[in-house]
């Protein structure tokens, strides 16, 4: 199994999206600094619509949207374990107490 490189820290990101601003091409960059071409275009189209600003047919998620979805994932995975422990508990005391139920008389 191939070993995968760690992610580039995001300063390091960061100061290649503003090469790129300035008029360097990702695939210059991807020469001169070791990222791959298209991840240098990932991190560009990310930025812009981190920045509202999306690159026509590079539309997606802002990262605070991705950080939230994740996180709504995350709390919904939760709130259905519960849910699915209360219903649980509810068949057993229902049938716990459909053994011992007396009727009453009523004369």
């Amino acid at each position: 199994m191939p070993k995968s490189k760690p992610p580039y820290l995001a300063q390091f990101r960061q100061q290649i999206i503003e090469l790129a601003h300035a008029g360097r091409t990702p695939a210059e960059l991807s020469r001169e600094f070791g990222p791959s071409a298209q991840s240098i275009a990932n991190w560009i189209a990310q930025d812009a619509r981190d920045r509202g600003k999306p690159i026509p047919g590079k539309e997606g998620l802002s990262s605070a949207e991705r950080e939230e979805l994740v996180r709504l994932r995350r709390q919904l995975r939760q709130v259905q374990q519960e849910r699915d422990i209360l219903a649980k508990a509810t068949a057993w005391f229902a049938g716990k107490s459909e053994k011992t139920f007396t009727p009453s008389t009523n004369s």
